[in-house]
């Protein structure tokens, strides 16, 4: 009964998000429209590169501004994404993770706005992207890099945001959930990709998850490369950078992620639940 009722969840959001894009203006969005409209909505931040050098400690933090969530509801009843911000920056995260979905999550485009010209850490807007117009949304309220859910996108989708945002100027965080998932990540050539050790179809939480998926990474860079095959994964510079997400709660968590290869890790619910923001970073991440 919970898996059916964990994937009718999901499958709401999906369908609400179709009715929101479905608002929007319809065009045609070409890489130069995205890039016109970087240059016309100011410079961007480097979230990978933010991500490559951490601010603090060896693992890179990406801090997430979430009031609420279908599975755990409201989480933060005192919400201030402009405060929170700042006090995410102040403990020392690399980049800032903000949720733009309203029905769910209770967030705002609004948020990455007046968090921009609060902080001066790169953005992620944190939504369920389907269309490329959404894409385009992101840059005009502030984003630095986007989500890309494989479990919701299609491969061609997937291929035409990831490109799109990649050679406007954003990075795209490619977020998986198993092993066909990352196969296909790691086909389009993702710098970055995410593991979210939440399953979709139960909600439970497992850490195992991304070190399975870690290690089926440098597995199957290794072939690629013995192989020779033609794939966008070879012409990278480097390995993707790996995000863990979801479950992630003390300093042995993030230890453990960080031995399997986790370059930096993605949290809200804790540091959220935490009341002390700046406490709760330093005993992650130090």
């Amino acid at each position: 009964m919970f898996l059916i009722k964990s994937m009718n969840t999901l499958d709401k959001i999906v369908a609400e998000k179709k009715m929101e894009v479905a608002r929007l203006p319809k065009r045609v969005l070409a890489t130069g429209d995205l890039r016109d409209a970087l240059l016309e909505h100011g410079e961007r931040r480097d979230f990978l590169a933010a991500l490559q050098h951490p601010r603090h400690g060896n693992i890179a933090l990406i801090a997430e501004v979430k009031k609420a969530s279908p599975s755990a509801g409201v989480i933060c009843r005192d919400f201030d994404p402009v405060r929170i911000a700042k006090e995410y920056e102040a403990a020392g995260a690399s980049c800032l993770s903000v949720l733009t979905d309203e029905k769910f999550f209770q967030g705002s485009l609004d948020y990455l706005r007046q968090i921009r010209s609060a902080v001066k850490l790169p953005l992620l807007r944190k939504d369920f992207m389907i269309d490329e117009r959404q894409i385009l949304e992101a840059i005009e309220w502030g984003a630095d890099a986007i989500l890309l859910i494989v479990a919701i996108l299609d491969d061609a989708r997937l291929q035409r945001f990831h490109a799109l945002a990649t050679e406007a100027g954003l990075a795209a965080l490619v977020e998986v959930h198993d092993e066909t998932e990352l196969a296909r990540a790691m086909k389009i050539g993702a710098s970055l990709i995410g593991v979210n050790n939440r399953n979709l179809k139960n909600f439970k939480v497992d850490l195992a998850t991304t070190e399975r998926l870690a290690a089926k990474m440098e597995d199957g860079r290794w072939k690629m490369a013995k192989t020779s095959a033609p794939s966008s994964i070879l012409n990278s510079p480097s390995s993707p950078l790996l995000v863990a997400e979801s479950g992630i709660h003390t300093c042995a968590d993030v230890e453990r992620l960080k031995k399997c290869g986790a370059g930096a890790i993605l949290v809200g619910e804790s540091l959220m639940r935490g009341g002390d923001i700046q406490k709760t970073v330093h005993e992650l991440i130090g």
